[in-house]
C-alpha cells in the first residue's frame, strides 16, 4: 500500500489530538503516525519570515509559538482534506464517470464537489504533499484534481477499494496511475483498432441488408467488443505466452465474433441464414447463433494459438460453467497444471450476469482446489436493457457486475464508444489475471441498436432510450473522427477499408449460394482424434472389460494398506481391515470396494479419473473413503500409488452446488475424453438443481452440435422412507430425454455390474453420457456383494435373468430394476415360490429389446407378466417400459400415481412398500 494509505479513512477532526501528542512526545505515538508527521515537507510554506530547510523534520523545527502551531495545524488539516478527496475518488469516482454513451448517468449524493471536503477553488494553486499518495510530486490542488478526474472519472470507472488485500490494492493503484489511466497507442495500433471496428460495423450492416427480418442478435452498439477480444488474445500471447483460449458467450454478437475473430468463413455463415438441411441427417443441428467453433490461427506477430468458442443454448449463462471445466481439463491434462497457458473468457449480458445464479456459483468455484483455473476474464456486453426490461427492473444492485464483489474482484466500467479506453481496460484485465490468478470483470457499457432480435420493436418499451440511440454515431465513426483530428488517418481511409472488407463479404455471399448443405464442424477435434461418432445400435456392441485377477489382488493390497508411520482414526483402520478381508478371505466385495477397483484398474491402464460433487471424497453414505485422513489431517489418496506412470485420480468435494459443478464437470469431460469424469449428486433428487445442464447439454449436445461427452452422473436412488427429497432421482425424466442412442441409463444391482459399467465407459471407441442410479441401502446389504472372479472375468450385463429357477416351472415373470429386486427376492425366498422368476433390467437405455424377447421364450408356461417398481405409477421406468413393449400384457405393481415422489411418513412408506411386495406374489 502507498505510504499514507492508513490515513484515508481518518476524520480530520482527530488530527489535532495526534499532532499535539507528536509535538510534545514524538516517541509516544504510533510509528506510522510519527513517520507521517516527520515526512511532510513544508519548505514551500513561508510564514513569520521563516523558511524550513527541506531536510529538516518537524520534530527538529522547535520550539514553535502558538501562532506557528496554528498555521502548521491549518496546513496539516488541509492536507487531510485533500487525502479525503483522494479517498473519495478512489472509492466513489466510478459513480461520476463518462461511461454511458447514450444516457445521462443516475445522480449520486454526495458528489465529488470540493465543497464536500472543505476545499474550494481558492485552494487550486496551493501545493499539497498529499499528491505523493497518487504518485505525484507535491502538487497543486488543480493538478491533483486533473489527475484524479483522468484516472477515475473519464471513460473508465474502476471499483477496487472493496478489496481487502493491501498489496493487491497497491498494485492496482500503481497500474492505473501510469499515464493517468489512459493508453499510449502507436499509429499502427490505432489504425488496427479502426480496422476491427470497421469489420464489426460493416458485417452487421451487411447482414441487416442481405437478410432482412432474420434473427441475428447483432453486436451493434457494442462493436468495440471485437477489437477488445482481438487485443486480449494478442496481448496475452505476446506478454504472457498464452496458447489456448476458451470463450463462452451468449448469442448477442456471436456471428460477428465467429467471423471476425474465429475466422469462420463468411460463406458458411451466410449459408446458415438460408436454413439449409444438414449433410448428416442423423443430427438435428442448431440455430446459427448457438454454434461453437475451434480455430487454430496466427496472431498478428505470427504466433500460433488455439481458440475455442463453446456452443451455448439460449439459457444465457449456462455456458459459463462449461467453459471453466474445459479450461481446467486442458490445464490438468494438456498443460500439466500450468494455468498460465490457458485463458478462459466469459462474455455476459448485463441482465443475465446480474440475475442468473450460475454466475455466482462459478465465481464461488474460482479459487477452490478442484475447480480453480487461474482466473477468468469476464466481459459484460451491457445493453442497458434485457429483452424489454429496463435495468431498474432487472436488478437491485447499482451495477450488473456487483456479483463480482462477493469475491472481492476488481471491476472496470467502460464507455464502449471509447475504443482506446476499452483496449486499456483489456490490458489491465490480462495483467491482473496473470499476476494474481483471479477473475476480473469488465463492464462494457454500450447499447442495443435494434430490438432483442432485430424483428422486435424496442420503442414500445424504451421510447426515450431508442430516440437517443437512433441519433447516435456508431463507435467506428466516432473513432474515425478522433483519428482524423489527430492526423492519424486521412478522409478516405475508412472508405477504402470498408470497400476492401465489403469485397470479402460479397465474395462470401456469392460462395454461400453454391453450398448445398449446412455442416457441423467438429469442436476441439484434436482432443477427440480417434473417437468415432455412433448414432445407431452399434452402441450395444459388447465391450471387453476383463482385467487380470492377479493384478486385481495386487491393487487390492495397495487399497487396503495405510501409509506407515502415520496415526489414523481407529474406524479408518477398521474400514481398511474389512476391505482386506473382503478381498483375501470372504471373496465378497461390496459396492464401495468394487467402485474403487473400477477406478484403480482404469488408472492402472493409464486413464485418468475425476470425481467431484458434494462430499464425494468420503461419500455421502460413508462407503467410498477415497481420501483418507490421518489424525493430523494429512490426506492420502491410495489410488494414486498403484504404480509408476499410472493415470491420476482427481477427487474433490465440491461447494454446495449442482448447477455450476455439474456444468463444470460436463465441460471437463468435453475436453478430456481419456478421463473418466464423474459427478455425484448427494442424493439423486438433487440433480434437478442442474436440470438445465442435463436438458441443454448432457442429453442434446451430440444431436445439436455433434459434440460427444462421456460424463458419468451417479445418482443415489431408492425408496427407504426418507421422504420426498431423498428417494427418487427421477428415472422417468432421464428416460424421457433418451433418443437416438444419445446416452446410457443404468440401474445396477450388483457391485460387479457397476464395476464393468464404469470400465465399459472408457473402453468404448465413442463417448456417451452415462446416468447411473446408484444404491443407498445396498451399499451394505449382505446380499449385494460380488466375488473377485466376477470383476476379473465378467462383463456388464444389461439384463440379469433369474438363475435360481427352473424355467419350465415358472408361470409368473416379474420384471424390475434396482434395489427393489432384493426385497422381492427375500419375499420369494420366504414363500418358497418356484413359479416366479425375478428379472432385472440393469440398462434401461438403450434397451436391447431382442434380449428381452429371447428371454421370454425361455419361459414357455408364463401366463403373467408383471412390472414392479417402488416409484409411483406415473414415475419411474414404467411409462418408458410401457412405451417400448406396448404389445405385451403387462400388469403394473406400483404405488398409485402421485404429485410427489414419496411420502414423508415412515410408517406409510413401510406399509406401501410391503403392499407392493405382497401384490407381486398374489395369485
Amino acid at each position: 500500500m502507498d505510504r499514507y494509505s492508513f490515513l484515508n479513512a481518518l476524520h480530520s477532526g482527530h488530527i489535532e489530538v495526534f499532532y499535539e501528542k507528536y509535538l510534545k512526545a514524538p516517541d509516544t505515538i504510533e510509528p506510522s503516525w510519527r513517520a507521517f508527521f516527520q515526512g511532510f515537507d513544508f519548505a514551500q510554506e513561508n510564514y513569520h519570515g521563516k523558511v524550513f530547510e527541506s531536510d529538516v523534520s518537524l520534530s527538529k523545527a522547535a520550539p514553535y509559538s502558538e501562532g506557528d502551531k496554528a498555521i502548521i495545524l491549518e496546513k496539516l488539516l488541509k492536507e487531510f482534506k485533500v487525502l479525503d478527496l483522494i479517498h473519495a475518488y478512489r472509492t466513489r469516482g466510478h459513480l461520476f464517470t463518462r461511461t454511458n454513451p447514450v444516457c445521462e448517468r443516475r445522480r449520486y449524493e454526495p458528489t465529488l464537489d470540493l465543497k464536500h471536503f472543505g476545499l474550494s477553488e481558492a485552494d487550486f494553486d496551493t501545493i499539497f504533499d498529499a499528491g505523493k499518495v497518487i504518485g505525484l510530486e507535491p502538487s497543486s490542488l488543480r493538478c491533483i484534481l486533473e489527475h484524479l478526474q483522468a484516472v477515475y472519472c473519464d471513460s473508465i470507472g474502476i471499483e477496487y477499494m472493496h478489496i481487502q488485500e493491501s498489496k493487491k490494492v497497491e498494485w492496482i493503484q500503481q497500474w492505473i496511475r501510469v499515464d493517468s489511466n489512459h493508453p499510449k497507442l502507436s499509429i499502427e495500433e490505432k489504425r488496427h483498432l479502426l480496422w476491427k471496428l470497421n469489420e464489426a460495423v460493416t458485417f452487421e450492416n451487411f447482414l441487416h441488408t442481405k437478410f432482412v427480418g432474420q434473427k441475428r442478435f447483432s453486436l451493434e452498439g457494442n462493436e468495440s467488443l471485437l477489437p477488445a477480444l482481438d487485443e486480449l488474445t494478442e496481448y496475452a500471447v505476446e506478454r504472457y505466452q498464452v496458447e489456448d483460449f476458451v470463450v463462452g458467450m451468449a448469442h448477442r454478437g456471436r456471428l460477428n465474433i465467429l467471423s471476425n475473430l474465429f475466422e469462420k468463413t463468411y460463406a458458411q455463415i451466410f449459408s446458415e441464414f438460408d436454413g439449409k438441411e444438414y449433410e448428416e441427417a442423423i443430427f438435428a443441428g442448431d440455430v446459427k447463433y448457438h454454434l461453437g467453433s475451434t480455430t487454430v490461427k496466427k496472431t498478428r506477430r505470427g504466433k500460433q494459438i488455439k481458440m475455442n468458442l463453446v456452443p451455448n443454448p439460449s439459457h444465457l449463462e449456462t455456458v459459463d460453467a462449461i467453459v471453466e471445466g474445459i479450461a481446467r481439463a486442458k490445464i490438468d491434462i494438456h498443460y500439466q497444471g500450468d494455468h498460465g497457458r490457458v485463458l478462459p473468457i466469459l462474455i455476459h449480458g448485463d441482465a443475465a450476469v446480474a440475475a442468473q445464479g450460475i454466475v455466482y456459483e462459478v465465481i464461488q468455484m474460482s479459487t477452490l482446489e478442484g475447480y480453480k483455473i487461474g482466473g477468468t476474464i469476464h466481459i459484460v456486453v451491457n445493453n442497458q436493457v434485457g429483452f424489454t426490461t429496463n435495468y431498474l427492473d432487472a436488478r437491485s444492485s447499482i451495477y450488473c457486475t456487483d456479483v463480482a464483489k462477493t469475491l472481492l474482484l476488481p471491476v472496470l466500467h467502460i464507455n464502449a464508444d471509447d475504443v482506446e479506453a476499452v483496449i486499456h481496460a483489456i490490458r489491465f484485465a490480462v495483467d491482473f489475471r496473470m499476476h494474481y490468478h483471479q477473475d476480473v470483470f469488465i463492464d462494457l457499457l454500450g447499447y442495443r441498436k435494434y430490438g432483442h432480435n432485430e424483428g422486435d420493436e424496442p420503442r414500445f418499451t424504451q421510447p426515450s432510450l431508442y430516440k437517443a440511440i437512433s441519433q447516435h454515431l456508431n463507435p467506428r465513426d466516432i473513432y474515425k473522427k478522433k483519428l482524423e483530428k489527430e492526423g492519424v488517418i486521412g478522409p478516405k481511409f475508412v472508405e477504402e477499408i470498408e470497400a476492401k472488407y465489403m469485397r470479402s463479404l460479397d465474395k462470401g455471399y456469392e460462395e454461400a449460394k453454391t453450398i448445398e448443405w449446412s455442416r457441423l464442424d467438429p469442436f476441439m477435434p484434436d482432443e477427440w482424434e480417434g473417437f468415432s461418432v455412433v448414432r445407431c445400435d452399434k452402441v450395444l456392441k459388447e465391450v471387453d472389460t476383463h482385467f487380470p485377477i492377479d493384478r486385481l489382488r495386487e491393487i487390492g493390497q495397495v487399497l487396503t494398506s495405510l501409509p506407515a508411520g502415520k496415526k489414523f482414526y481407529r474406524k479408518t483402520e477398521k474400514l481398511l481391515e474389512q476391505r482386506a478381508e473382503m478381498m483375501q478371505r470372504k471373496n465378497a466385495l461390496d459396492w464401495g470396494m468394487a467402485e474403487l477397483l473400477a477406478y484403480s484398474t482404469l488408472l492402472d491402464e493409464g486413464y485418468h479419473v475425476r470425481l467431484s460433487g458434494e462430499d464425494v471424497e468420503r461419500g455421502t453414505f460413508s462407503h467410498r473413503h477415497t481420501v483418507i485422513k490421518s489424525e493430523d489431517e494429512e490426506e492420502f489418496i491410495l489410488l494414486n500409488h498403484l504404480r509408476e506412470g499410472q493415470g491420476k485420480m482427481y477427487i474433490y468435494n465440491s461447494l454446495l452446488s449442482e448447477y455450476g459443478v455439474l456444468g463444470f464437470d460436463y465441460g471437463y469431460a468435453m475436453a478430456s475424453p481419456h478421463t473418466l469424469t464423474l459427478w455425484e449428486a448427494q442424493f439423486g433428487d438433487f440433480s434437478n438443481g442442474g436440470q438445465i445442464i442435463i436438458d441443454q447439454y448432457l442429453s442434446a449436445a451430440e444431436d445439436k452440435w455433434k459434440i460427444q461427452n462421456g460424463l458419468v452422473m451417479l445418482l443415489p436412488h431408492g425408496y427407504e422412507g426418507q421422504g420426498a427429497e431423498h428417494s427418487s432421482a427421477r428415472i422417468e425424466r432421464y428416460l424421457q430425454l433418451c433418443a437416438g442412442y444419445n446416452m446410457f441409463v443404468a440401474n445396477c444391482t450388483t457391485p460387479a455390474n457397476f464395476y464393468h459399467l464404469l470400465r465399459r465407459q472408457m473402453k468404448f471407441t465413442f463417448r456417451k453420457p452415462l446416468i447411473v442410479f446408484t444404491p443407498k441401502s445396498l451399499l451394505r446389504h449382505p446380499r449385494c456383494v460380488s466375488p473377485l472372479e466376477a470383476l476379473a472375468e465378467g462383463s456388464f450385463q444389461e439384463l440379469i435373468d433369474d438363475i435360481y429357477v427352473d424355467s419350465k416351472k415358472v408361470n409368473r415373470l416379474v420384471f424390475c430394476s434396482g434395489k427393489i429386486y432384493y426385497e422381492l427376492f427375500e419375499k420369494k425366498e420366504s414363500l418358497g415360490d418356484e413359479g416366479t422368476a425375478l428379472i432385472r433390467i440393469e440398462q434401461l437405455y438403450p434397451l436391447r429389446k431382442t434380449s428381452i424377447e429371447d428371454l421370454l421364450e425361455r419361459y414357455p408356461k408364463r401366463d403373467r407378466l408383471l412390472w414392479v417398481q417402488e416409484e409411483p405409477e406415473n414415475m419411474g421406468a414404467w411409462p418408458y417400459i410401457l412405451k417400448c413393449f406396448r404389445d405385451l400384457p403387462w400388469e403394473l405393481i406400483a404405488p398409485k400415481e402421485s404429485a410427489t415422489t414419496a411420502t414423508g411418513s415412515y410408517q406409510h412408506f413401510v406399509k406401501t412398500q410391503a403392499e407392493i411386495i405382497q401384490r407381486a406374489f398374489q395369485s
